[in-house]
């Protein structure tokens, strides 16, 4: 069979340059797609098309506009917003957070190799990092159990205009529910069996930090990223802060952490104010 022109393939970015996706082992050395690499890029470029009122405001409203990518891993992402975004708008500039100092090195060399000068990468744990500028969009595509809460205590603290998660494995609530004992007999059948709990566990936690964001001022919308065929970890959370605080939100996010004896990291975190705080 013939090879297919990766310009003509519907799910290469245009304009998104072919080497950089060799790069990314996104394309294979001879220009092709395979399967993995076909789903890796679908979720990304379709994230990266949910971002763009994000960032489009935030080209908009700042000379300089700052995107934060944490737990940033191979930079997948990062990569194609600065390609795609902040490369043709010749501004702004963005930071990913890698705690893996191999991938930090891999990510700033292949910056280098491709001429993204403002491209940043800081290497350490996501709550360890001291942003020089305030951020105006954060993200977190992947980033495993509690480095998705750490990744949103750092745009709540920041005071981020937009942030966008897509969380992954989540294990801390399954494990709080295992200690919790409820009086309600029907509602600690929620959560009886490992498997049940491990999903409602799952389920909560982004429930929690939906409430949490909202707390903080934030309109959250949450969608699915791509269709379930091409990922089991497929909720994408956004928020943009349009007030300061919800009371609203706060008390049930309160009652909710009471109902179900938890106290997920991101609450931990950021802390929960008193409707009078």
């Amino acid at each position: 069979m013939p090879k297919l022109d990766p310009r003509q393939d519907p799910d290469v970015p245009a304009g998104m340059s072919i080497d950089m996706l060799k790069d990314l082992h996104l394309l294979t050395r001879d220009g092709q797609l395979n399967a993995d690499a076909r789903r890796k890029l679908k979720q990304i470029r379709h994230l990266v098309n949910l971002l763009k009122p994000a960032l489009d405001d935030a080209l908009a409203r700042q000379a300089e506009p700052v995107i934060v990518d944490c737990g940033a891993g191979k930079s997948y992402l990062g990569a194609l917003l600065y390609e795609l975004v902040l490369g043709p708008a010749g501004r702004g500039s963005l930071t990913a957070i890698e705690a893996r100092p191999e991938l930090s090195e891999q990510a700033a060399a292949r910056a280098a190799r491709f001429g993204q000068k403002r491209f940043h990468v800081a290497t350490g744990a996501i709550d360890a990092i001291q942003l020089a500028t305030r951020p105006n969009v954060v993200t977190a595509l992947h980033a495993c159990d509690t480095a998705t809460d750490d990744a949103l205590a750092l745009a709540i603290r920041q005071n981020a205009d937009h942030i966008a998660v897509v969380p992954c494995c989540q294990a801390e609530v399954a494990r709080q529910l295992e200690k919790s004992r409820p009086e309600d007999p029907v509602l600690a059948a929620l959560f009886a069996h490992p498997l049940h709990r491990r999903e409602l566990g799952s389920h909560l936690t982004n429930v929690v930090r939906t409430l949490v964001l909202e707390a903080h001022g934030y309109k959250v919308t949450v969608t699915e990223l791509v269709g379930w065929e091409h990922s089991a970890k497929n909720e994408l959370i956004l928020g943009k802060r349009v007030n300061r605080f919800d009371a609203t939100a706060q008390a049930t996010l309160r009652a909710l952490l009471d109902r179900f004896q938890i106290e997920p990291a991101l609450v931990r975190a950021v802390g929960v104010q008193s409707a009078h705080g």
